[in-house]
Formats: structure tokens, C-alpha cells, sequence
């Protein structure tokens, strides 16, 4: 389970951004796209996975959706070592990389932490959800590979719950509470949910905007559906897990294949005839007991070499 406060969750925020240098413009891949998250690279049995994550072909691009780590400087440094080995690497923030840690020189909150990394990425030559949305052309496509921002408002409710204050309570009586209510903060917003809200609606005027004749890749943290969340061994943590309001964008923006993480679940599964492929490391007390040496790089499109 990710990052459960013995037996407690954060959020972040939307600003007219301009597109990074050179994204989008990236033609005539032949390699392969993959895909992984929830890296945690603060753990030095992670770091040795991570030093052995490498490209088949010199083609190949590498979807990391979220979680890197906690501390920005490992965030940077774990990138910085992915794109000087894959031809493109796509980057979505985890509610991790937007905690205010308290072990982090940098004290960034909110949308303000937000902005530091798309620029570090940029300086990187990472691509993030604010550029545009760039084509894969290799195998499996032409497809819109979308990066997507958008949180989560607590629509995912704990059973038996109807509002957020209600849904709260049962989780704190539970004792299953996510740490970013102690370590995201939405600051300048209100509230998470607001952040989220913000990022749907500034998200989706975006996807309308995509060639309506390609099929997408949409890569978000947080499951865009909330089937996934049904086998949670805690099922108060799935409100910290997504939002209702991106329920059918699986459907209305083409997807061909929606990838996520945040879950610490690797698996595949089918929503409306759609695969949902959950990339995942995790913990490594989680990745120890699935046995033998952990392979968290999932192809998504792209054949085998």
C-alpha cells in the first residue's frame, strides 16, 4: 500500500504553461514504448533496481508515471540518469514528488513544487504534462502519448460513506490515512480537490484539442477509473486513489491504452475494452514477495527485439 500513515495523503495545481523546446517534434521512432512508476528511489534496494533499468534498442522511450522519490534532488538525479539512456523519457508527477518532506532542502509547496520540476525536467530534456503532447511513431502507433496531472478529490469513496468529510472519518477511525494529508499541501488552493478540479478542466480542454485522428496513450498517477481501487486491502485508502470526473476519458479521448500507478498492484487489466496497464516497483517489501529479480519495465507498445 502506498505510503499509509500508520494505519494518513497531498495535491497539486494548473498554470498556463509554455510548451518545452522540441516537444512533440520526435518522428520516425522504430523502438519500443515503455512504461513504469512508484521508483521510490529512497530505498537503495530501488536505486540498484533502477541502475539496471535499460533500453533494447536505442529507439526506445521510457513513461515514468510518478513516484519517483520524495527528496527533489533525488527526483532529478533519477531522471537525469533515465534520459541519458532512453530517446525520450515522459514524466508524470506521484503525490511523493509533491510532498513538502521534511528531510528535502527544498521546501517548495504546492503548485510552486509543481513548477520546480517541470522546469528541472525541462532542463532535462524529460517531457512533462505541461508540453506538448508528443507522437510515438513506432510500432503499435501513430499514437498521442498524453501526460496527465489531475490528483484526486476524494470521489472515491470509503464504503458505506456519501461525502468527503463522512469518507474521512471512516478512514482515520480505520487508521488506513494517507500521508499526504500531512505532506501534499495545494497551496495556492484551498483544498485538493480544488487542485484536482483545476487540473480536470484545464486536462480536458487540452485532450479535446489532440488530433482527433490518433488514438492516445494517457499516462496519468492516479487510475483514471476506479475499478482498479476494488481490491485494495484497504479500501478507505481508494479516495486518495483518483476521481470520478475522468471516469469515461478512457472512452471520450481515444485511448488505446491507459497507464498508471500509485496502487503498487502491477498488473493488466480491461475497462470497456480498454487496457489499463498498472507499472508499479513499489515498496520493496512489496516487489521482495512476488520473488525473483524484479522487471518493473512494462512494454506498451512496440514488439519485442
Amino acid at each position: 500500500m502506498p505510503a499509509i500513515l500508520r494505519r494518513t495523503c497531498d495535491t497539486v495545481q494548473v498554470r498556463a504553461y509554455r510548451s518545452g523546446v522540441g516537444a512533440g517534434k520526435i518522428d520516425g521512432v522504430t523502438g519500443a514504448l515503455f512504461a513504469v512508476s512508484d521508483l521510490h528511489v529512497s530505498y537503495a534496494e530501488n536505486r540498484t533496481v533502477v541502475d539496471g533499468l535499460r533500453p533494447e534498442s536505442p529507439d526506445d522511450w521510457l513513461i515514468v508515471a510518478g513516484d519517483v522519490g520524495e527528496v527533489f534532488a533525488d527526483v532529478e538525479r533519477t531522471l537525469r540518469q533515465l534520459r541519458d539512456r532512453f530517446a525520450q523519457v515522459v514524466w508524470v508527477p506521484g503525490n511523493h514528488e509533491l510532498w513538502t518532506h521534511p528531510a528535502d532542502p527544498v521546501t517548495l509547496r504546492g503548485r510552486a513544487r509543481y513548477d520546480a520540476l517541470v522546469g528541472m525536467c525541462r532542463d532535462l530534456g524529460v517531457l512533462t504534462p505541461e508540453d506538448d503532447y508528443p507522437v510515438w511513431r513506432g510500432a503499435g502507433g501513430p499514437v498521442t502519448v498524453a501526460p496527465l496531472f489531475l490528483l484526486y478529490d476524494y470521489s472515491f469513496r470509503a464504503p458505506g460513506t456519501t461525502s468527503k468529510d463522512e469518507s474521512l472519518r471512516a478512514a482515520y477511525a480505520a487508521g488506513v490515512v494517507c500521508t499526504d494529508e500531512v505532506l501534499l499541501h495545494p497551496d495556492p488552493h484551498p483544498d485538493r480537490e480544488s487542485w484536482c478540479w483545476e487540473r480536470v478542466a484545464e486536462t480536458e480542454r487540452r485532450l479535446a484539442a489532440a488530433d482527433p485522428a490518433l488514438p492516445t496513450v494517457l499516462v496519468n498517477h492516479w487510475p483514471l477509473v476506479r475499478q482498479p481501487t476494488d481490491v485494495l486491502w484497504y479500501p478507505e485508502f481508494a479516495q486518495w486513489c483518483g476521481t470520478d470526473r475522468t471516469a469515461d476519458w478512457h472512452l471520450r479521448h481515444r485511448a488505446a491504452v491507459a497507464v498508471y500507478g500509485h496502487l503498487h498492484i502491477p498488473r493488466t487489466t480491461h475497462h470497456d475494452g480498454v487496457r489499463f496497464e498498472e507499472v508499479s516497483l513499489g515498496y520493496p517489501r512489496e516487489w521482495g514477495r512476488r520473488g525473483g529479480e524484479p522487471r518493473p519495465m512494462r512494454r506498451i507498445l512496440g514488439g519485442a527485439t
